[in-house]
């Protein structure tokens, strides 16, 4: 069983950046693909960026475009998503997942874990 904390949301104007943390706990994720999702106030869940337990391969939604990095070290069992360029339409509740693929970690329908997720938001 492993347990996966958030932090780092909060309220931040547009343009601004924010780091978000997920740590891991309960077991080691280092052989575990890991990505970030998000929910928007009134929308359903939505894919943001995915990462390889080895970190050699990463993903992400168009929707960033070039503005938000996965990154992960497995020796502190710790995940973060760093986003820059925020703007009003990222306010949402971003939450981390692992599951025992990278494919199933791509499709919240078939994550195994995931957190409370953060909130974040982005005011103009």
């Amino acid at each position: 069983q492993v347990q996966l904390v958030e932090s780092g949301g909060g309220l931040v104007q547009a343009g601004g950046s924010l780091r978000l943390s997920c740590a891991a706990s309960g077991r080691t994720i280092s052989t575990y693909p890991m990505a970030w999702f998000r929910q928007a106030p009134g929308k359903e869940d939505e894919f943001v960026a995915a990462i390889t337990s080895s970190a050699d391969v990463t993903r992400y939604a168009d929707f960033v475009k070039g503005r938000f990095t996965i990154s992960r070290d497995n020796a502190k069992n710790t995940m973060w998503l760093q986003m820059n360029s925020l703007q009003p339409e990222d306010t949402a509740d971003y939450y981390c997942a692992v599951s025992r693929t990278y494919g199933r970690v791509l499709d919240r329908r078939t994550l195994d874990a995931w957190g409370q997720g953060t909130l974040v938001t982005v005011s103009l």
